[in-house]
Formats: C-alpha cells, sequence, structure tokens
C-alpha cells in the first residue's frame, strides 16, 4: 500500500477543487485538513498526535451524540457516514488499511479489555455492567464475523467505538501524558487514525455533492 495521504496533498487538492465544494461541505474539509496538519506536526508525541486527529474526524464527521448515546452497530448516523464513504472507495483503500496495513493494531485494539466502555462502567461501580466479560466476548465475536464478512463499514464502527474509549481516557484527565501503561493503544490508535482521517477527507473531496450534513458549529458573522 501507498503511504498516508500528507497534509500538503490534500491541502494542494483542496486548492485546487474548492470552488466546487457545497458550502457546508468545504468548511467541515477545510476544518479538518487543518487539524490532520496539526497531527502531522506532532511527531512522536502519540497522545497529542490521536487527540488532533480525532479533531479532525470530528470536524469531518461532527456528530459527537452518536458516541454519547447509542450502542455500537445502532448509530445510524456513523454507519451511514462509513456507508458513504466504503461505497465511494473505488480503490478500496479503506478496506486494504483495516486488512492488510493495520489488521495486526486492529485485532489488538479488538483484543484490550481498557478501550471497552462496559468494563470501565463495571470498575466505576454503575450497576448493569456486571457482565461486562460476557458483553466483552459478544463484542469480539461480532466484529470477528465483521472482519471475516469483508464488512468495511461495521468494521469502522466496532474500530472508533474503541478509539472512542481511548479519546475520552485522553481528553478527559484519565491519562498521563506519555504513559508506559497505555502507549502501544495509543500508538497504535494514533497510526489507525493517521491513515483513515486524510482517505476519509479526500474520498469526501472525490465526492463533493454528496450530503456530508452540516457541521454544528457554522461560521457566524
Amino acid at each position: 500500500m501507498t503511504d498516508s495521504l500528507t497534509f500538503s496533498a490534500l491541502k494542494e487538492k483542496q486548492r485546487a477543487i474548492r470552488a466546487g465544494f457545497p458550502e457546508t461541505m468545504g468548511l467541515r474539509v477545510h476544518r479538518s485538513i487543518s487539524w490532520i496538519g496539526r497531527a502531522e506536526a506532532c511527531g512522536d508525541d502519540h497522545d497529542a498526535r490521536f487527540i488532533f486527529l480525532w479533531i479532525a474526524f470530528n470536524a469531518a464527521y461532527a456528530d459527537e451524540r452518536e458516541f454519547q448515546w447509542v450502542a455500537p452497530g445502532e448509530r445510524a448516523a456513523i454507519v451511514d457516514y462509513f456507508g458513504k464513504l466504503v461505497a465511494r472507495d473505488e480503490e478500496r483503500r479503506v478496506y486494504k488499511a483495516l486488512w492488510q496495513r493495520f489488521s495486526g493494531p486492529v485485532r489488538m485494539l479488538m483484543e484490550n479489555r481498557f478501550v471497552f466502555n462496559p468494563f470501565w462502567q463495571h470498575q466505576n461501580g454503575i450497576d448493569g455492567f456486571e457482565d461486562w466479560e460476557e458483553r466483552f466476548r459478544t463484542s469480539s465475536r461480532s466484529f470477528a464475523q465483521a472482519f471475516q464478512a469483508g464488512d468495511s463499514v461495521r468494521v469502522l464502527s466496532f474500530v472508533f467505538d474503541r478509539l472512542y474509549v481511548l479519546r475520552n481516557q485522553l481528553v478527559h484527565g484519565g491519562s498521563t501524558w506519555n504513559s508506559g501503561v497505555n502507549r502501544a493503544q495509543v500508538r497504535d490508535g494514533a497510526a489507525i487514525l493517521g491513515f483513515l482521517l486524510p482517505v476519509f477527507v479526500d474520498l469526501m473531496m472525490d465526492n463533493p455533492n454528496e450530503d456530508w450534513g452540516r457541521p454544528f458549529y457554522p461560521v457566524v458573522e
């Protein structure tokens, strides 16, 4: 596979064709590329890189509520977003990233209970999560079925569900900067996002007239 798209390549493409972008889609892409560029400047600071890339994802997708309230596989908006991307990914860049380039890190992520939300709900004494281990096994089986079936949309949904827990640990102060405790998952998470986000934005620019939704925070004069 080729290396990830760079900030400069994305910016150059955006400048060349942005006159044809609908306003809302153009704003999403503009914001997302800016954060991809900031993430690129982080070097080996995987914590910062992960956070900036998650901001880039929110800029492109922008419906944080989907992650907070709805169970994996039932998030209509995120599944719809991933579905649009995969359907228009004629070169199967997303598929190749998940099944070839990052298959090891993705599997490690799915086998890690520390990025499984019900585990932390149970650890914090919240009722109803005593069965977190069974939920974990069920989730792992469902992921394995989606992976074996080559279902990119479902696999993306599972992966981003785990990455969201990692995001919460970092953003809400549940982790120490540059900690050795969660180094592998932060490093792998940043690598996965660092490859996928530029592909997502590139696909959006190739399909500007698709309904990518309205930014939650538009520019207001």
